[in-house]
């Protein structure tokens, strides 16, 4: 235990067991006298934990209590979220997370995660020996720019990468210690958080053009100089640099952009999961987007890959997208169209969005705004006129921002849709049918790819692994949970999706010639040996 003893070894939080330090070992570590008299075990601990955060009043209050755990106790922090993550997940991720972020700089207690400001120009490589893990798999690196749907908040948005590690060691099984927070503090545009005074962040306005570029790129070799071995996560970049980034780095160095390529296999296998239920054959489906942002441009070019992988030629694939923006239907006469949304933007009249879907009668709408209410009323009884089982997808998070809630689209639809989103929902009872929404969280999809990347070594990561791990999650997806309304399986199972997608994930490096180490032939026993369990 690093030879730590006594009061020591209690405070670290990665090797304290708290009251669970049997007799035995009080004595060999010096605990006589620092602890009470019980020897409580992880189980009764958990109650404890359990009992304390159900009497906290509101979710920030419990993800304060949450996150104190976490750096007091990490194996009982991440004992308990595991065996309670349905309850515990929507309070350190999203929809709770996006409140923490914005009050992050007024509820900060202890520093976690890496920091890189303009000031550390030319010495990022020197001050990432200042990170006390050397065998990083895993690193989670924001700029705060674009955080959920809330927009600029600088440093504060550390709150998300702390959460996306959290998930992958809950749901992934990577350890702890294999994983890194990073905030690019590059400063903030919100000048509301720049005079607060308690406000931690680099306090200027952002750097931009070549000195915004030329920190990116000495952090991502920085990075190959001091973990090679890790992968890097772009989470909640401003939409053309999370274009720019990913373009730029994918063929180089193992990374991804989660807000593009993971919203768009886990949104890939709920409609993937719809046509289970609607009988509709997948490359048949005609799907209309609202939106023209990472999280919709990332769908759609998921979704044409999947078109062409079942048949279709890319023309063919791309005329079954279609996107409405602020003013209606994208379409070619339109002028300023984002390059990646100009395959999609067809030879059509003019039209609004409750218009396109009565001309279109597309079987499946997808909102990415960030804008709560988009999906009002009319745009989803037009969705129900021309679908008997519309399906309807609503993004957009956190819960504030969604574009419909559970409730309504149920209410609008007269009970037929087929519904998802970005934040959870409760059961929602619609006459005799009770459904069951499930989350579209990206937490099925980025923890089991992180997965599979490691357990393969694979040097970059690809678009195929993404379509892998979308239809492994669509695969796991049991006919009772699509009765329920359900095109996602259970939160309780994520652990079982992630080894799954961690398994499909090595296939695919293997066959794309990515990985130069030899593979056990058994990947399932392979990939499960490298998940932590966080026990005493």
């Amino acid at each position: 235990m690093k030879n730590l003893y006594g009061k020591s070894l209690l405070s670290d939080p990665a090797l304290t067991k708290s009251t669970a330090f049997s007799r035995e070992e009080r004595e060999h570590y010096g605990l006589r006298g620092l602890l009470p008299y019980e020897v409580a075990s992880i189980e009764k601990q958990i109650d404890r934990v359990l009992d304390s955060l159900r009497s906290k009043t509101s979710a920030i209050e419990k993800y304060i209590f949450l996150n104190g755990l976490l750096e007091s106790n990490q194996r009982l922090f991440y004992r308990t979220l595991i065996d309670h993550i349905e309850e515990i997940l929507p309070l350190v991720y999203t929809p709770t997370v996006g409140e923490a972020c914005k009050e992050f700089a007024h509820i900060f207690r202890k520093p976690q995660g890496f920091y890189i400001t303009p000031d550390d120009r030319g010495a990022i490589a020197t001050i990432l020996k200042n990170w006390p893990e050397e065998d990083i798999r895993v690193i989670v690196v924001t700029d705060g720019e674009r955080i959920l749907g809330l927009g600029d908040l600088g440093a504060n948005g550390m709150g998300i990468p702390i959460g996306k590690v959290a998930l992958y060691v809950a749901c992934a099984g990577i350890h702890p210690a294999q994983c890194m927070p990073v905030m690019l503090d590059v400063g903030t545009n919100n000048i509301a958080l720049r005079e607060d005074p308690l406000y931690l962040g680099f306090p200027f306005p952002r750097i931009s053009g070549d000195r915004y570029r030329s920190l990116v790129e000495e952090f991502i070799n920085a990075v190959q100089v001091r973990y090679p071995n890790a992968l890097i996560q772009f989470e909640d970049f401003l939409t053309p640099h999370a274009f720019e980034f990913l373009e730029r780095y994918h063929h180089r160095v193992r990374c991804f952009n989660d807000d593009i390529q993971g919203t768009a296999a886990v949104t890939l296998a709920g409609i993937y999961s719809s046509c289970r239920i609607t009988g509709k054959k997948f490359t048949d489906l005609n799907i209309m987007f609202l939106g023209t942002g990472s999280a919709a441009g990332g769908t759609a070019e998921l979704v044409v890959d999947a078109f062409c992988a079942d048949g279709l030629s890319r023309s063919q694939a791309q005329q079954r997208l279609w996107f409405i923006d602020r003013a209606g239907l994208v379409t070619a006469t339109n002028g300023n169209i984002k390059p990646r949304i100009q395959p999609y933007a067809h030879q059509y009249d003019a039209l609004s969005f409750a218009d396109a879907i009565s001309a279109i009668k597309p079987d499946v709408l997808i909102g990415a705004t960030g804008v709560a209410g988009t999906f009002t009323e009319t745009i989803v009884r037009r969705m129900a006129m021309v679908n008997e089982r519309p399906v309807i997808i609503a993004l957009s998070n956190p819960t504030s921002h969604t574009e419909c809630t559970a409730e309504q689209a149920y209410q609008w639809s007269d009970g037929r849709a087929i519904f998802a989103s970005g934040s959870p929902f409760d059961a929602v009872q619609y006459g005799n049918q009770r459904y069951k929404p499930a989350q579209g969280n990206n937490a099925y999809i980025f923890p089991g790819v992180g997965l599979g990347v490691y357990a393969s070594s694979a040097r970059l990561v690809t678009q195929s692994m993404f379509l892998a791990a979308a239809r492994e999650l669509a695969r796991i997806v049991t006919d009772q949970e699509l009765r329920d309304g359900a095109v996602y399986p259970a939160l309780t199972r994520v652990r079982e999706v992630s080894h799954a997608i961690a398994v499909a994930v090595c296939r695919v490096a293997i066959d794309e010639g990515l990985t130069g180490s030899c593979l056990p032939q058994d990947l399932s026993s392979h990939v499960k040996s490298l998940m932590y369990e966080p026990n005493y």
